[in-house]
């Protein structure tokens, strides 16, 4: 699997030569910094792109809530509850901002549904891993969230308009996310030796998980250079990873926990942290729905589908009967 990850010659972007005159005007609006509208004409390609990330976004969203919602009865108090459910429900606004941005694509939002119960759509690889005590909403909120919205903040200036517009509002509710994250952590830091030893177990946990959300290296992403001559992306993957390194090892020893990484260790010459080797046979085989809590998962996707079937059937009672009424009063 990992191989064929490999860049080929034909996964490179072509070059304005190589374009025919509609795709070259399509590109220079991109370099000139243009959003790109949903109206517009734009190749194939990028319509198709655009669609793979922004679902695999919304679905990333909507599966999200399940391992955080696990836990909203069991939080340790009644405002720690209170915070949590308000996290879970911005999840699900987040889904469905991303799957109106992806509807102006010209794809329904039963399409995308389907492609995901179907296991033709993927959603992040970190959703697949369990949340065994309360230090690991913790985790969540401070490494899951905080990569996040390292890959996101820059989405806020990528080429596709809806996309963008929907990152802004994205991007300043996960902040808050992250936040409360790592008040969590800090919270069991400086509690009892139990408590800190929990949010340790949590790190170690989450730590691996969060570095693989990026996604594979820059000389195996077969998507990425595309994206970025798209402005659909703005900085590779190596890029975000790095950053993310840098920002939170050191919040790791404010709080006084151990990053799991032996071969962790400040570069001087890049002013940046060197980290050891992710393995990623891990992260493929959760991909391709090995992973811990796969089948969990998608289990309560499909049935939260089906309990909801009656809604929809209702939904699409009232809208026929209203439409029937509008063309009587137009008779």
């Amino acid at each position: 699997m990992y191989a064929q990850m490999v860049k080929t010659e034909a996964d490179r972007p072509r070059t304005l030569e190589e374009m025919d005159p509609q795709e070259r005007a399509f590109q220079e609006r991109i370099d000139a910094g243009i959003k790109i509208e949903p109206k517009d004409w734009m190749p194939e390609g990028y319509r198709k792109t655009l669609i793979r990330q922004i679902s695999q976004h919304a679905h990333s969203e909507i599966v999200g809530q399940l391992p955080e919602g696990n836990w909203i009865t069991r939080a340790p108090t009644l405002e720690r509850k209170a915070i949590l459910l308000a996290k879970v429900q911005d999840e699900a606004g987040h889904g469905l901002y991303l799957y109106c941005a992806a509807e102006t694509l010209g794809v329904s939002r039963d399409q995308l549904t389907e492609q995901l119960l179907s296991g033709k759509a993927k959603y992040s690889s970190i959703f697949n891993y369990p949340t065994l005590t309360w230090a690991d909403i913790g985790a969540i909120g401070w490494l899951v969230d905080g990569a996040a919205i390292m890959n996101q903040v820059p989405l806020q200036r990528c080429s596709f308009g809806p996309y963008s517009r929907a990152m802004i509002r994205v991007c300043k509710e996960e902040s808050f996310h992250q936040r409360q994250g790592y008040d969590i952590m800090m919270k069991l830091c400086q509690g009892t030796p139990e408590q800190k030893a929990m949010a340790q177990d949590a790190l170690n946990r989450w730590w691996w998980p969060s570095l693989m959300m990026f996604g594979p290296s820059d000389a195996e992403s077969v998507h990425s250079a595309q994206s970025m001559a798209w402005k659909i992306k703005l900085n590779s993957n190596d890029e975000l990873r790095q950053k993310f390194v840098d920002q939170t090892v050191p919040q790791a020893e404010y709080l006084g926990l151990t990053v799991p990484d032996p071969d962790l260790k400040w570069n001087e010459d890049k002013g940046g942290y060197d980290y050891g080797e992710i393995d990623w046979a891990e992260f493929f085989e959760v991909i391709k729905g090995n992973g811990p809590c796969n089948r969990e998962r998608m289990a309560a996707r499909v049935k939260a589908h089906e309990d909801g079937a009656w809604f929809r059937e209702g939904l699409m009672a009232h809208a026929e009967k209203q439409a029937e009424r509008r063309r009587n009063a137009a008779a």
